[in-house]
């Protein structure tokens, strides 16, 4: 009988097994034996408490046997009874001093709880008793697993599975140790070979979905779910997930009962509703939509998401979205962001004063609130700039939230331009300046010399792909070039403004320096740059690649070892550019208004250098009258590149920047570093006045 019900249990035959061994009970009940058969076939089939009930009725009849209690160590774990456990694992051991599966047992849990020295002890106990034992190599790789040895965990799993191929353990631990790796497919391949003996199969089936989502195998995942979702129990939150899922793998169809299920369950839950709002805008299905969150809100009226969903089902110049703002408000009077969403409503419409009528009713609730007193500030900004400074001045002195008075000052800075008060405006930009500067870099020091010795350009040779470098000084609007760009033409690279920004010497700020006290030679840092084009998607191909910073030592590099490069160089008249990075900020920070003028006149004087002695092919794209002209800066990069571009979308630039000249308004307050600039603003071509 034994033997067959061990045989049904290996074909997953639960209910065969089952039957067989309550028929050994009745057979003998006296005997420990059957009874333990029975736990066997009940934990098989998913039935924990009647396992343990079993077990425990077969130690009352033979309460010395240590495998009875060994087999009801292994029934607490899956109840994550692990004390418990742990004192039947103990007296599994004092039975049998060989015991080897409960020392086994016994040092995964010391791996569970940190303990990886009680666990080395415990594995030399069961190589006492079974040296040579392939789940002696398995704790060993658990060992190295939990010190993040992945390669030497994978060398000793491996082995251990070459030893017991059909142990299931084994390869599960094997899982992890390619998971930690990163080996997502052969640890998607070690779960799935024990998803049918593992006791945990939920989870499990559930881990090699995400394996499979992280591979970008979103179908699969979803397929890998399908049986935890059929299920009459399965958790909101499993359903929100095969619901996106499906989504990501182009089966809306099956997205929607799951999404909407979800939704059903837990009307609060972001993601639901998120998956659901997507669902919606790629149907079109508004009455669906407005019939869902109906529901939804019938049972939730407090739930925030909910309504703004709501809210933005509805096209924001017809009446029913006022309707649906009339119900928020009426369920929640006081909601902040209900008077928020209400605020921006009035504001899409061009309602004006009706939404600085909400705004002050934000502030009578949250005074410090700042998209309320950027609206009433906006519309100040309209009818009497000095009522906008007032407004500001009385907001900052009312917070006492340090962040919040900066974003208030800033506000405040363009407020006293509007108004005239420019001298205000300086001491104001200047003091945003020196309290923000310690988050920034120090520009660097141009390091190359007028006189300094250039090598002859190197000859290009034949279908060589062009190359361009993007410089441009702080108020320069060079990012404004570099948005564009990115938006249109696969050869652009902007990732050296990233968070992995490429490892070659064009990075490096100090690299000019080192260029010109002779540390590295220009045929190095021409080499750094070429070997890291392949990482970067450019193999011996195209590029455009915007430079964080430029110096004329460079001019070597790129004469002696990438001749086919040119620069372009987005420009702007000096003075501009300089009231530009003291009003909006740039990478780089400043000391002063004269330290920063200095530094800019020393850097232009490069650019004028390169111009006027033609040291390199270069472009200066002179952004003066279309710095706020998304289509004319596609129109003029077009003709540098000889290729059109696509007309950008309006807005792609954001709030505008300063109009050319608009430095003439600040002759006075700015004139000694304006003073400064003069110089080399004739040179690029700019007048006095």
């Amino acid at each position: 009988m034994q033997e067959q019900i061990f045989d049904a249990l290996r074909r997953g035959a639960h209910d065969q097994a089952l039957a067989m061994a309550r028929e050994a009970v009745a057979a003998t009940p006296g005997q420990a034996q059957p009874h333990r058969w029975l736990a066997m076939a009940q934990e098989a089939a998913g039935d924990h408490d009647a396992a343990l009930a079993s077990i425990d009725r077969a130690i009352a009849l033979a309460p010395e046997d240590a495998d009875l209690h060994f087999h009801r160590a292994g029934y607490l774990l899956g109840k994550r009874e692990v004390e418990a456990a742990q004192a039947a694992l103990s007296q599994s051991v004092q039975l049998d001093p060989n015991q080897f599966g409960a020392y086994v047992l016994q040092a995964q849990l010391a791996v569970a709880r940190g303990d990886l020295e009680e666990c080395q002890r415990l594995s030399k106990l069961a190589a006492r008793i079974a040296p040579g034992h392939p789940w002696l190599r398995m704790l060993e790789g658990t060992l190295a697993l939990q010190r993040g040895e992945a390669d030497s965990a994978i060398s000793l799993l491996s082995s251990a599975s070459r030893q017991a191929p059909e142990d299931a353990q084994i390869r599960y631990v094997l899982g992890f140790a390619y998971l930690q790796k990163g080996h997502l497919a052969f640890a998607e391949h070690a779960f799935n070979s024990v998803l049918g003996q593992s006791s945990d199969g939920d989870n499990l089936r559930a881990l090699i979905a995400d394996l499979q989502r992280r591979q970008g195998r979103f179908d699969d995942a979803a397929d890998t779910l399908a049986p935890l979702l059929a299920a009459a129990d399965a958790a909101p939150a499993l359903q929100r997930l095969g619901g996106q899922l499906e989504l990501a793998a182009g089966r809306p169809e099956r997205a929607l009962p799951l999404l909407r299920a979800a939704l059903a369950a837990q009307p609060e839950d972001p993601l639901a509703l998120a998956g659901m709002l997507e669902l919606w805008q790629r149907s079109g299905d508004r009455d669906d939509a407005r019939r869902t969150l109906d529901a939804a809100l019938a049972t939730s009226p407090q739930a925030e998401g909910l309504w703004r969903a709501r809210v933005a089902i509805e096209a924001v110049d017809g009446e029913e979205v006022m309707a649906v703002l009339d119900r928020w408000l009426a369920a929640a009077p006081d909601a902040l962001a209900a008077l928020d969403v209400q605020m921006h409503v009035y504001l899409a419409r061009g309602d004006r004063a009706l939404a600085e009528a909400a705004a002050r009713r934000i502030l009578e609730q949250a005074p410090d609130y700042p998209p309320a007193h950027r609206c009433l500030v906006d519309g100040l900004l309209r009818s009497d700039a000095r009522m906008a400074v007032a407004h500001l001045n009385d907001a900052i002195a009312r917070s006492e939230d340090a962040d919040i008075q900066r974003l208030y000052r800033g506000w405040l800075g363009i407020a006293q331009d509007s108004a005239g008060y420019r001298d205000k405006a300086v001491q104001t930009w200047l003091a945003l300046q020196a309290e923000t500067g310690q988050q920034r870099m120090p520009p660097p020091a141009p390091a190359a010399t007028a006189d300094a010795p250039l090598p002859a350009p190197a000859a290009v040779a034949a279908d060589t792909p062009p190359v361009a470098f993007l410089i441009g000084a702080p108020g320069a609007s060079v990012e404004r070039v570099a948005t564009l760009l990115a938006g249109c033409l696969p050869a652009f690279r902007g990732d050296r403004f990233q968070g992995e920004p490429p490892r070659d010497e064009l990075q490096r700020l100090n690299t000019a320096v080192r260029l010109v006290e002779g540390q590295v030679t220009p045929e190095a840092v021409a080499r750094s740059w070429y070997a890291q084009l392949p990482a970067r998607g450019l193999p011996n191909a195209q590029v455009i690649d915007w430079l964080p910073w430029w110096d004329n030592a460079l001019l070597a590099v790129l004469r002696g070892h990438i001749p086919q490069a040119q620069l372009i160089v987005a420009l702007r008249d000096p003075r501009d550019m300089l009231l530009d990075w003291l009003v909006f900020g740039a990478p780089f920070r400043f000391e002063s208004a004269e330290a920063a003028a200095t530094w800019m006149a020393r850097y232009l004087e490069q650019i004028a250098a390169i111009e006027e002695n033609d040291l390199l092919p270069r472009t200066l794209l002179r952004m003066d009258a279309i710095v706020n002209d998304e289509a004319a800066v596609a129109q003029a990069l077009g003709e540098v590149l000889q290729s059109p571009l696509p007309e950008p979308p309006a807005g792609l630039f954001g709030a505008p920047r300063f109009a050319s000249g608009r430095w003439r308004e600040y002759a006075q307050a700015l004139a000694q570093p304006f003073a400064t600039l003069a110089p080399v603003a004739r040179r690029l071509g700019y007048s006095d006045t």
